[in-house]
């Protein structure tokens, strides 16, 4: 009797293990007011161009630096320590401010640009980084003339796909 009640035990044990669990149910949590607020801001045009002309900005300054830190003077071996010094320091403020300048344009463009036509098509997806790019690149390269906006909508567009495909496939 001792095996009949052993393998009644363990019959009951299987059997709890195999009853599948019931999922656990969460709480939708409503955004506060503050949220809805922050979004709405967000989602303005303005807004959303003005932030990445600064942060283009930044961006710019920072590449400037770092190009202008790079660039080795002509006359190098005529130089001393101290005119090297100036020479390097001149030269990384200069580039820094073009590039400030580039980016922020360039920064400000795209965005303004990508967010006006997202709104007008109410979708978000890749023909709206087309635009925008196409936009960015015929406007940052005018003033060479019709030829060099074309060159530089078409390389711009392009540019925006290949980086937009590069940040869908890691999110």
């Amino acid at each position: 009797m001792a095996s009949n009640s052993a393998s009644e035990t363990s019959s009951n044990d299987s059997s709890a293990l195999k009853e599948p669990e019931k999922p656990q149910s969460q709480t939708l949590r409503l955004p506060t007011a503050e949220e809805i607020q922050g979004q709405e801001i967000w989602n303005n045009c303005a807004v959303r161009s003005v932030f990445s002309g600064v942060v283009g900005g930044g961006f710019g300054i920072f590449m400037g630096l770092l190009l202008g830190a790079m660039d080795n003077p002509i006359m190098q071996d005529q130089m001393t320590g101290k005119q090297q010094f100036i020479h390097t320091a001149k030269q990384m403020g200069q580039r820094s401010w073009h590039s400030a300048k580039a980016f922020a344009v360039m920064g400000l463009v795209f965005s303004a640009a990508e967010c006006v036509v997202e709104k007008a098509r109410a979708k978000h997806d890749t023909t709206n980084t087309v635009i925008a790019g196409c936009v960015t690149g015929g406007t940052m390269s005018a003033r060479g003339g019709p030829k060099a906006a074309c060159a530089g909508c078409a390389g711009f567009a392009a540019f925006s796909v290949v980086i937009e495909k590069i940040l869908e496939s890691h999110s």
